[in-house]
């Protein structure tokens, strides 16, 4: 065997597809706020675009180059500086509010998402932490005591301000490093119990995700309010048949979509390009799981490994979560469609990190 001397072409071709394709559905739903009057669409569509898409390529084409390796040495302190700057949306003057969240920075006039970067802060902790622990993960305390403690800075601070999708992400990326670690049975059904609770506990604690829950099990729930959303996506879906009204042509996004560049941006492509279209997107994005998982396999030592697993659950479960509540498969959550949906630092974060799984894959061995 040989060690690759290029990145994987095949894998960057398929991150190359969402961001490019992204950027026309993106322009198709723009118009719809536009035509909507909408406010601050400039700095909406210049913060995704320039920061997003222009610096987040920047990022992927650095991070590519950077020797993953490093990344080990240097994670506790990435751990602790994105926990720092996500904890930081709660400083006053710095932090704002939105939409019943308190989850972004404003700095000299642009907006931040800092738990965006706890995503692949809390991953290269993960990967680092149990690669060095890897003959004591069997225990109760190094294995899943060291797992509970990773998550425990996100769970307190994305429970606060709150962003319960973010948090969702970043505990499967967590729990699929810490499974390909080498978790024991007893400790998954131990996860298995805590994680129904921990729902029941948040259903009880916070109304707005037990009318969520509700809504799941019951799409007619509140039609105008908690139900809204999910059920102008399922028309705009259902609306595209199976060949999509065509480019540009999406009703709902003009009309009654809310969020058209945000998390319903799954809707505009759904019934612009129809059934065809989605499930090609939906291919692409299992492609990108299977070329993560395979470079994860091939990596030539357990860091990389365990990294690669972290990374590609990341960027495929934050969009079949995103899609699935779209299609009525899962609870509505807020996170952004990968590579997609609108948000700077959703794209800049979701860029960099594919940008050092290319970088492990410089790396892997070749049959």
């Amino acid at each position: 065997m040989r060690t690759r001397a290029r990145i994987d072409r095949r894998l960057a071709l398929l991150i190359a597809m969402l961001v490019g394709g992204g950027a026309f559905v993106f322009a198709s739903a723009v118009f719809g706020l536009f035509a909507r009057g909408a406010p601050n669409m400039s700095s909406v569509v210049f913060n995704h675009v320039v920061f997003g898409i222009g610096i987040g390529i920047a990022a992927l084409a650095i991070a590519s180059r950077v020797d993953y390796k490093h990344w080990r040495r240097f994670a506790p302190h990435i751990f602790v500086a994105t926990l720092a700057l996500t904890a930081a949306v709660f400083i006053p003057q710095l932090g704002f509010e939105h939409a019943g969240g308190r989850r972004w920075l404003s700095i000299a006039g642009y907006t931040l998402q800092p738990a965006e970067f706890l995503k692949a802060g809390s991953i290269i902790m993960a990967a680092a932490y149990f690669t060095t622990v890897r003959t004591r993960i069997e225990s109760i305390r190094w294995g899943l005591g060291g797992f509970l403690l990773i998550l425990a800075g996100p769970v307190i601070l994305l429970f606060a301000q709150p962003d319960l999708g973010t948090l969702g992400v970043v505990a499967a990326s967590v729990t699929a490093i810490y499974f390909a670690a080498g978790a024991r049975f007893r400790d998954i059904l131990i996860m298995g119990a805590i994680s129904i609770i921990a729902i029941g506990v948040l259903a009880y604690m916070r109304p707005y995700v037990l009318d969520r829950i509700e809504v799941f099990f019951d799409p007619s729930h509140a039609p105008q309010a908690e139900g809204y959303q999910i059920r102008q996506s399922l028309i705009a879906i259902g609306s595209g048949g199976l060949f999509g009204r065509g480019f540009g042509q999406s009703v709902q996004k003009f009309t009654y979509l809310p969020e058209p560049m945000g998390d319903s941006i799954f809707a505009v492509i759904g019934e612009e390009f129809g059934f065809f279209g989605s499930v090609i997107l939906v291919g692409v994005f299992l492609f990108l799981a299977l070329r993560g998982f395979s470079t994860a396999a091939r990596a030539p030592d357990l860091f990389g490994g365990l990294l690669a697993v972290g990374i590609s659950t990341y960027l495929v479960a934050e969009a079949f979560i995103n899609i699935g509540a779209l299609l009525g498969l899962a609870p509505l959550t807020g996170i952004p469609l990968t590579f997609i949906s609108q948000g700077g630092s959703a794209m800049l974060a979701s860029l960099g990190s594919a940008g050092i799984l290319l970088s492990i894959s410089r790396h892997t061995t070749r049959q």
